[in-house]
């Protein structure tokens, strides 16, 4: 059973709410979900030939400050908007929620027109760029992101319009669903491979099971691995987590099958192996290795986040968040794990600020045993 409340206030202080929103306007079948046997035990372990890792120096914490919100409904998506405020989409639900900055208050915004919600398809990952809200979600024909006019001033939002269409979907598993704009100001899109046609996140013509990237209208960059195509990576399983540390490298978070979990450096045009490899061992097939490798039951990663020179991992079926220092070379530290089982199972976490970081937790998308007051955003200190 979870232990709570030793660790966290459960209140809606809107001093401490002001406080987080103010650094936020400084700062910018498989294993999925748990719902698979996990595999065989094992450490966790880096490529075959790799340096052993980097040690941390021992000071790593990670503390629960305030719970920001609660009773939230199947939280999936996380927005913090510039100038106050924080976004947040409800999967099953298919809305979108705006939490006030003074009073901690959750409001519906709008319930987004056209998604299919069930299994782990519905309205997704949130990115918010230049006033508009965009939003990964499931269809009837499709994965795809719209976009809506934010109106922050008066907390609102306009009609959507299609961005980016026509990603297989699955009525069941492995839709992918994290958007995040990066350091280059494109949008970048995690797809899933839909779980009944695995072979196809190794065709370069699917968007299935692939890194896509994208201009802000949803247009193929010119400087794109291959010309013409949104894809930047391939061979993936089913991406829920993208995060850019100091040096502007990407990183993402990856659900395995019944073995192993990944975190993976990307590199455009990479190949990381699904399905014919899964975990480290396919560097001889000419794929991309993980930098790191958890046991399914140790993870079952969703989102991921950089800060304090460390990316930070939300682990679903491992309810647990994991930090992993990551030195200058992008050599990766021994990984820590920080609120083992305080909180359940953990979603989305986002950085808002040196030293800062909400965490979405997902007790309520029927996967979880919620318990009262269930789900919450958290504001944490990290270090």
């Amino acid at each position: 059973m979870r232990s709570r409340g030793t660790r966290t206030r459960n209140t809606l202080a809107a001093a401490a709410v002001a406080a987080l929103l103010g650094v936020a306007g400084a700062g910018c079948g498989g294993a999925d979900d748990g719902a698979e046997p996990a595999g065989p035990g094992g450490t966790r372990q880096g490529p075959e030939g790799s340096a052993p890792p980097r040690q941390d120096d021992g000071e790593a914490s990670a503390e629960v400050a305030e719970t920001v919100a609660q009773s939230l409904p199947s939280p999936w998506g996380l927005a913090v908007p510039a100038d106050g405020g924080l976004l947040v989409g409800s999967r099953d639900e298919a809305t979108v929620s705006h939490i006030d900055p003074a009073s901690g208050e959750v409001t519906e915004l709008a319930t987004v027109p056209g998604v299919v919600t069930g299994a782990e398809g519905g309205l997704l990952g949130l990115a918010l760029d230049d006033g508009l809200l965009y939003v990964y979600c499931t269809t009837e024909e499709d994965n795809r992101v719209l976009r809506m006019a934010y109106d922050a001033q008066n907390p609102a939002l306009g009609e959507p319009e299609e961005v980016f269409t026509g990603i297989p979907s699955s009525r069941s598993r492995h839709n992918g669903g994290r958007i995040a704009f990066g350091p280059d100001g494109m949008l970048y899109i995690a797809t899933g491979d839909t779980g009944d046609e695995p072979g196809l996140a190794q065709d370069a013509d699917s968007l299935a099971g692939k890194i896509l990237r994208v201009t802000p209208d949803g247009e193929v960059p010119g400087d794109n691995p291959a010309a013409g195509s949104p894809v930047y990576s391939l061979g993936h399983r089913n991406v829920q987590g993208l995060a850019w540390d100091d040096q502007d490298r990407l990183w993402a978070s990856e659900f395995g099958d019944r073995a192993w979990d990944e975190l993976n450096l990307i590199e455009p045009g990479g190949n990381y192996g699904w399905p014919e490899t899964e975990g480290s061992g396919g560097a001889e097939q000419g794929f991309i290795d993980p930098v790191l490798q958890w046991p399914t039951d140790e993870a079952s990663p969703s989102g991921l986040a950089w800060n304090s020179g460390a990316l930070w991992m939300a682990s679903l079926r491992g309810e647990r968040l994991w930090r992993i220092g990551i030195g200058e070379d992008g050599s990766a530290g021994e990984p820590r794990a920080f609120l083992e089982g305080e909180y359940g199972r953990l979603r989305t976490v986002q950085a808002v600020g040196e030293g800062e970081l909400l965490l979405v937790t997902n007790e309520t998308d029927g996967r979880g045993s919620p318990q009262p007051e269930d789900d919450r955003i958290l504001r944490l200190r990290v270090n």
